[in-house]
């Protein structure tokens, strides 16, 4: 009866341990499953400053320049009418401004937020430059999209380039559009450029590079990988337009020969899925200067 009695016990002490244990588990599973989702909000709907530097012997050692560059913004609004975006914008006091592609999403039927946004950066800053993007030429209304660009003095660089001088150092900056819709004509955006000067090449797909080499252009500047949008500690982006899964160009910097670079800006906005996983939105301030 006593051994009867103490394996009874024993048994419930089992249990009780049991029924801890699983409370446990299930409260650190709903904690993580908490954390995760306060980290994907904050990666999705709030942006950093990303700052990066490069060097050339093409600009004077006492001198540099700075550009902001604003990606794959999808249509998305940070802040009421994207005040968050233009006080980042204002506070960068950037030389140029370069939106590289994906303003809109292909789905897009109201320009008002691009419009708006547009309006105040280019009363912010002057040289405001746009390449398209997929999205763009996906859109049914890219014409109105693109006019109203134009009409806002916004610089459309459609397989063209522009000399521009900042503080007496010349600065070619070309632009093509988007290579995956096969949009790009990179002799005629290169026609003339003088290879003498620094050279900025935006391109909103980070591999052109691999449909025509060489490319005389000491920089450039891409998007439309989102950085993967989702990333995985120890791995990396797990997928990217073009690229298919692990993608081994995602975001940051890539040197292809000695003092030629590509840097991807993982962008602001996102598409297919409206989330971003350690991952961050953000905008990139890229400052060059002399060696």
């Amino acid at each position: 009866m006593l051994l009867k009695w103490k394996q009874k016990k024993q048994k419930t002490g089992n249990d009780r341990k049991r029924k801890k244990g699983g409370r446990f588990r299930i409260f650190f599973a709903v904690l993580f499953i908490f954390a995760i989702s306060i980290k994907i909000y904050v990666d999705t709907n709030s942006f950093k400053v990303n700052s990066v530097q490069f060097h050339s012997d093409k600009i004077p050692g006492d001198s540099s320049f700075t550009i902001l560059q604003i990606s794959d913004l999808h249509n998305k609004v940070f802040g009421s009418n994207n005040e968050e975006l233009i006080e980042t914008v204002e506070s960068t006091n950037a030389d140029i401004i370069v939106l590289t592609g994906d303003l809109v999403d292909r789905r897009t039927d109201n320009f008002d937020h691009v419009f708006s946004l547009v309006e105040r950066i280019k009363a912010i800053n002057q040289h405001v430059y746009f390449v398209s993007g997929n999205h763009e030429w996906d859109n049914s209304f890219r014409e109105s999209l693109l006019d109203g660009l134009a009409e806002r003095n916004v610089t459309i660089l459609n397989n063209q380039h522009t000399e521009l001088v900042i503080d007496d150092v010349k600065v070619n900056l070309v632009g093509i559009d988007n290579a995956s819709t096969n949009h790009d004509n990179l002799d005629r955006a290169f026609d003339n450029v003088d290879q003498e000067s620094y050279t900025i090449l935006l391109s909103h797909t980070p591999t052109i590079f691999e449909k025509s080499r060489p490319i005389p252009a000491d920089i450039f500047l891409s998007g439309h990988t989102h950085g993967g949008q989702v990333r995985i500690p120890f791995i990396g982006a797990l997928v990217a337009p073009d690229q298919g899964f692990f993608p081994k160009l995602e975001k940051g910097t890539y040197e292809f020969v000695v003092n030629q670079f590509l840097y991807i800006d993982s962008g602001l906005g996102t598409s297919v899925a409206p989330v971003r996983f350690l991952n961050q939105s953000q905008v990139s301030l890229i400052e060059i200067s002399g060696e």
